[in-house]
């Protein structure tokens, strides 16, 4: 039941036709059975697991919505707030970080010549886990500051936690948007669902015309990464930066879309990353819901930029560190998101440097020139992260990051690229369909929304866009047998 299958749109078809034909006070519940079948279809009896953390999360916000908000009342929610949180990180960091954790203290005991413990860890990632956790979590913290009243009804609560467009990858919702519209349903509306099938056709082409496409030429790369150096490497890097971007807003844009025919609106969770002109940028069009979730929930909290200068510079890395680790649970994650926070504290001291450079040379800052390198910068400077962010290891990083820049230009056009484990027309398709997906990221990035666009189109020429897109996605899209339905790269955090 993964979501580039039939079963997915089978299961969408019968869920949305259900959900239309019931009572309004009533469709939450059957979007509560629906959202927990399709988990138990991709994780079995760990859904059992899920139903806990609703359980955990429930019980807590009940707790708390007993006392009001003011000042004294407030003080006896902490514990219950803290006891919830550390309930739920404690669910997170036994799934996730226990063979992590293992491992590292393996790793020092080896360093230090001590006899190895012997312990091996073997346990199953739910899928989705760090998703539905920062959401239960979110929630108890708007709970406990009052932002929004604690749900009396567990089902709902639930099905916020749970509910099947975005369980597996997120966007990471907030309560306060999801559970109104879970009490209050809309009405069928042919808008929605043509804006909503829009969504989730673009998500598609996406997923499996792009992104399905890159991932064997970046790991036929990194698999044997020691045959490879120069021009190879680099275009390894920038086909993993395109591959993470179509896979990850690929599937945000199915959800988004799902969602959306069912009169349920979901925050955006990409907006043009990569034409950023800076790390900062960057952040707050990639993930969004994630980078607004540590904003909230973990920046703010540590002070953000209120205690000072230093602090506000150390705040962020702390918030990159722990996004690092929040992606996976290996140490090359943690590098990743500490690089990242870097990025910004260096971005931060060189801003006025960086102003009066560009006064003094006469440089107009809103200039394309200025733009573009910005731009180029930026996408380069991401390009680095995502290195260790896909290498396995830091040897495998350190190796591609310093051989990556002996460039050799010819073998773009010696036929090199055509033994890299993905036909000679399926390349040539790959770069007709980046330069598609460049096109309408440029348009969307001057607001010009393409598919809002196409709808004020005549009819006929809707209906022969809407054909030409299905057919060619599904005649070159890849999947059918032997397609690995469950490689969305953010379904294993």
């Amino acid at each position: 039941m993964q979501f580039v299958s039939l079963k997915f749109l089978l299961f969408l078809l019968i869920t949305i036709s259900v959900y239309f034909v019931l009572p309004k006070k009533i469709r939450y519940i059957w979007l509560l059975a629906a959202s927990w079948g399709f988990y138990y279809k991709l994780s079995g009896k760990l859904l059992l697991l899920l139903i806990a953390v609703s359980v955990i999360t429930y019980v807590a916000g009940i707790l708390m919505g007993r006392s009001d908000t003011s000042g004294e009342n407030r003080k006896g929610k902490k514990p219950v707030l803290v006891t919830g949180i550390v309930l739920l990180l404690l669910v997170l960091g036994y799934f996730k970080y226990t063979g992590f954790l293992l491992e590292t203290v393996k790793s020092l005991q080896d360093a230090l010549g001590i006899e190895p413990l012997g312990i091996v860890a073997e346990i199953a990632l739910p899928v989705g886990i760090s998703f539905y956790i920062f959401q239960a979590i979110g929630y108890l913290v708007d709970t406990y500051r009052g932002k929004i009243p604690a749900q009396k009804n567990f089902l709902r609560l639930a099905l916020f936690i749970s509910f099947f467009p975005e369980v597996m990858s997120g966007p990471i919702e907030r309560a306060g948007n999801m559970i109104p519209q879970f009490e209050n349903p809309k009405d069928f509306s042919y808008e929605n669902m043509r804006d909503g099938l829009l969504l989730m056709l673009w998500g598609y082409f996406q997923k499996i015309i792009i992104a399905d496409r890159l991932a064997p030429l970046v790991d036929h790369i990194y698999s044997s990464y020691s045959n490879y150096t120069g021009t190879l490497l680099f275009l390894a890097t920038i086909f993993y930066t395109l591959e993470i971007y179509c896979d990850f807003a690929g599937y945000s844009n199915i959800a988004i879309g799902s969602a959306k025919i069912l009169g349920i609106d979901i925050m955006k969770n990409f907006e043009q990353p990569y034409l950023s002109r800076s790390i900062a940028e960057f952040w707050r069009r990639w993930h969004i819901s994630l980078s607004s979730w540590l904003r909230d929930y973990i920046y703010i909290p540590l002070g953000g930029n209120r205690k000072g200068y230093v602090r506000k510079l150390i705040n962020i890395c702390i918030v990159f560190a722990l996004s690092g680790l929040w992606h996976g649970a290996a140490w090359t994650f943690v590098f990743w998101g500490l690089l990242h926070g870097l990025y910004q504290v260096i971005g931060i001291i060189t801003k006025p440097l960086k102003e009066n450079l560009t006064a003094k040379l006469n440089i107009d800052p809103q200039g394309l020139a200025l733009r573009l390198v910005n731009i180029v910068v930026t996408f380069i400077l991401v390009n680095i992260g995502w290195i260790f962010f896909r290498a396995p290891s830091f040897k495998v990083a350190r190796y591609v990051l310093t051989n990556m820049w002996k460039f050799k230009p010819w073998v773009l056009f010696d036929g090199t690229l055509f033994n890299l484990g993905l036909p000679e027309a399926d390349i040539r398709l790959l770069g007709v369909s980046i330069i598609v997906l460049a096109i309408v990221d440029v348009l969307n990035y001057k607001g010009i929304v393409v598919r809002k666009a196409l709808t004020n189109q005549a009819l006929w020429i809707r209906w022969i866009v809407y054909f030409a897109a299905v057919l060619f996605i599904v005649t070159c899209g890849v999947w059918g047998p032997g397609y690995d339905a469950a490689s969305f790269i953010y379904s294993s955090f």
